[in-house]
């Protein structure tokens, strides 16, 4: 389900800035949301060629789902994990995984 309730916006726009001193021919990640251990959603995103030494922007808009299948901030707080896979083609840059706190 959806993560957008508590927001109360239709959409969310994100930014990821990031540096790579090294050249990168087909930069990409995948995100997944996780939700008490169980995946929720997956998105992959393709940036492509990335000049080395350079610093890049990557923003995405993500439109929320309808209004009945959105989850309450408060049974999600704590419960989401957000994790992202950095590649590079197929070898894997980097991952990061943040959990989520609704105050």
């Amino acid at each position: 389900e959806p993560l957008f309730r508590s927001l109360r916006c239709k959409a969310v726009s994100r930014e990821i800035n990031f540096s790579s001193s090294e050249e990168m021919k087909k930069f990409r990640l995948e995100q997944r949301v996780i939700f008490k251990g169980k995946g929720l959603e997956e998105w992959a995103f393709d940036f492509g060629f990335v000049i080395p030494g350079s610093t890049n922007t990557w923003q995405s808009l993500i439109e929320a789902a309808p209004e009945g299948q959105m989850m309450p901030a408060s049974v999600l707080s704590g419960n989401v994990v957000i994790e992202t896979k950095f590649f590079d083609g197929h070898l894997l840059v980097s991952t990061s995984a943040v959990r989520l706190y609704y105050v």
